[in-house]
């Protein structure tokens, strides 16, 4: 067994935790919560969606980040593509079961952070009064 086998062997035997620095979980998680990961997953919760449908839905992403976003989440297992050979052909995102729980939370956490933005509106006034 070569020494990057042995180093990728011990790394597979520990127990994840985002809070170390070489935790393979960290870079999952920055993926997930980064400014488009957290918002694809979000629409992709209400249903399968084609890139241009769901670019609109992401208002604001530009074709290219949406497409590496989805790219990682894809290799990340949270996100499926599914290629039609049809004419035209076109291509559908969809959640795997693991990005359906994740996308669940985020929904959870976006309900909280809207339903509170008078709170969130009155701290933001309070704190910039100081």
């Amino acid at each position: 067994m070569r020494d990057t086998e042995r180093a990728d062997a011990a790394l597979d035997s520990l127990e994840p935790d985002v809070f170390a620095r070489d935790c393979t979980s960290r870079p999952v998680l920055q993926n997930v919560a980064s400014r488009w990961g957290i918002l694809a997953l979000a629409a992709l919760r209400e249903g399968p969606y084609r890139f241009n449908a769901l670019r609109r839905r992401v208002d604001g992403v530009s074709e290219r980040m949406l497409s590496q976003t989805l790219q990682t989440l894809e290799r990340d297992g949270l996100v499926h593509r599914e290629a039609y050979h049809t004419i035209p052909p076109h291509v559908e995102y969809t959640l795997t079961d693991l990005g359906t729980q994740v996308a669940e939370k985020i929904h959870d956490l976006i309900v909280i952070l809207e339903g509170n933005m008078d709170t969130v509106r009155a701290a933001q006034a309070a704190y910039h009064r100081e």
